[in-house]
């Protein structure tokens, strides 16, 4: 299907109106419960009703960090696909695209053709979503330079692209950020010229004028509030400062030592009617941030963007133990020379990304009662090293030593090699894109309720970030295919179709292999009567 082919659903559960797509859903699941040596299975159906918001609106992304190489970068790439810009390299003439986001560059299964064939579609033509094109850009940066000037340090975008993209990113210059060195390594000290000074409550209080002066002058609907700056170390959380929206707006108004920059950023975002979202590991969410974000009606999703060895390493383990192989050791070492690299070389700022990384395995680990007892874990360790030669592209080593047959052993050892930022800015891309789409999605029970919002913490996301951040009291969810089918789902559900069916009995069950190969199935004829298992099995 093309790019500029239109998606209908013709369904009586799917009805479109100028301004939104309603669609009536059949949520179905297993309730399970343990009774002695009994296991009884029950299934679950609830029926629920969606709106989605045809009308995407003007959208604009605020990035804290906005002169780093992830910043730098998503402005290069957004003006680059604008423009659809080509330039010339040693190996020839290259054009712009969006490789790596799943939004831009991957589709979904939206069913079968006449012939039995699988149909893909662009994930951007399921619903409504902004386009990339159309993305309004600021952000904050404790350096001064101005974009042109940050791509040209950042090493990362091609230099006659640089030269295309130079003039128009020369007149971009990051508002003032804030700088706490006891939260960034103090290696980052000679970049901090760009500050934004006064105590906490002030820089809050500027932060909230910067957002209103954005939203302003560019007329924007909506606008999100990105970190993608350096990685903080994990702020010391307290009871009475960080455990309620309102203790931690007291502990901001005295000035607390322990309130760190990311989540100053957080409350003014959200007090701004803005969704947050966190792309680095420190603990920003707290729960009264995550408090204050639910009264407010406002999304917040973290922690770190998963782009490379983590993402691997969750198909990895999750491929082993759905195997029945049982991962004993995992030990992955980095090395990589970008700004980030040089931050986490600070042993309290390294503890954070090592945090992130090492939970990565849990829930499939613990979805293996077989394989190991309450509690057991493999060894799981993570180096990070700043070699600053590499630049932006970062090294990978990963070594997965599994116990198999008979406590034999399996060893699978990956190299890894990427250009760090140009794998995670696309994932920039898809969470402002996805966080738009899910903030104009709405769920009622009937008729009879009124519609509601998804929870404010947006774990629909998870597959973009390393530590998901969910919801109290919710299991989370590390492993890839999972987290990639509930975006695909929970996409298909606003559209009125039921979630991906991947077990293709019309190529197996003679009686639906005969109803495709006649057209049957495609006539809009009636499905049959459902019969009574006792009439089924022939019991009269």
């Amino acid at each position: 299907m093309e790019n500029n082919t239109s998606l209908v659903v013709k369904s009586p559960n799917t009805k479109y109106t100028d301004e939104y797509i309603f669609s009536d859903y059949e949520y179905e699941e297993t309730l399970v419960t343990k009774t002695g040596n009994e296991i009884v299975a029950k299934p679950y159906r609830k029926a629920i009703c969606l709106r989605t918001g045809r009308k995407v609106g003007k959208v604009g992304v605020m990035l804290v960090g906005w002169g780093g190489n992830n910043g730098s970068t998503f402005t290069a790439a957004v003006l680059a696909n604008r423009h659809q810009l080509s330039w010339t390299t040693k190996n020839g003439q290259m054009d712009s695209n969006w490789f790596g986001s799943i939004t831009q560059a991957s589709t979904v299964r939206l069913g079968i053709d006449e012939k039995g064939q699988d149909v893909f579609v662009p994930m951007s033509q399921l619903l409504p979503m902004v386009h990339p094109d159309d993305l309004f850009i600021d952000g904050w940066d404790i350096s001064p330079l101005n974009l042109a000037e940050s791509m040209v340090r950042a090493k990362v975008i091609d230099y006659d692209l640089q030269q295309k993209l130079r003039k128009e990113m020369a007149a971009m210059k990051p508002r003032p950020a804030i700088y706490d060195p006891d939260f960034i390594a103090a290696n980052q000290a000679d970049r901090a010229t760009n500050l934004i000074r006064g105590t906490k409550q002030e820089q809050y209080l500027q932060l909230r004028a910067d957002i209103k002066d954005f939203r302003d002058k560019k007329k924007l609907d909506k606008v999100i509030v990105l970190w993608t700056a350096n990685t903080e170390r994990f702020c010391e959380f307290r009871a009475g400062v960080h455990d309620t929206s309102e203790n931690l707006e007291r502990a901001l108004r005295s000035n607390d030592s322990e309130i760190s920059p990311s989540t100053i950023f957080a409350l003014a975002a959200i007090d701004e009617g803005c969704t947050y979202i966190n792309g680095s590991p420190q603990n920003t969410l707290v729960p009264g941030v995550v408090e204050r974000a639910e009264k407010a009606g406002v999304f917040v999703a973290g922690d770190d963007f998963k782009s490379g060895q983590t993402k691997l390493k969750s198909v990895l383990v999750d491929f082993l133990v759905s195997a029945g192989l049982k991962p004993v050791s995992i030990v992955s070492y980095n090395h990589l020379g970008n700004n980030d690299g040089k931050n986490l070389s600070a042993p309290k700022q390294f503890r954070s990304k090592e945090i992130t990384k090492s939970n990565v395995v849990d829930d499939m680990v613990e979805s293996n009662g077989m394989l190991y007892k309450p509690g057991e874990k493999p060894d799981h360790v993570v180096v990070i090293k700043y070699v600053p030669y590499v630049g932006d592209s970062k090294r990978a080593m990963d070594e997965y030593t599994s116990e198999i047959l008979l406590h034999g052993t399996n060893t699978i050892v990956v190299h890894n090699t990427c250009e760090d930022s140009l794998l995670a800015v696309p994932l920039i891309l898809d969470l402002v894109v996805l966080a738009d789409l899910f903030s104009r999605v709405h769920f009622r029970p009937d008729e009879s309720q009124e519609w509601s919002r998804m929870h404010s913490v947006l774990s629909p996301l998870s597959y973009l970030l390393k530590a998901p951040l969910v919801p109290a009291g919710t299991p989370v969810v590390n492993a890839l295919f999972k987290q990639r089918a509930c975006i695909d789902n929970l996409l298909r559900a606003c559209l009125g179709l039921p979630p991906q069916n991947h077990t293709q009995l019309e190529h197996k069950v003679p009686f639906l292999m005969s109803e495709l190969q006649s057209g049957r199935m495609f006539s809009g004829a009636p499905p049959p009567k459902k019969q009574k298992i006792s009439q089924a099995n022939g019991d009269h």
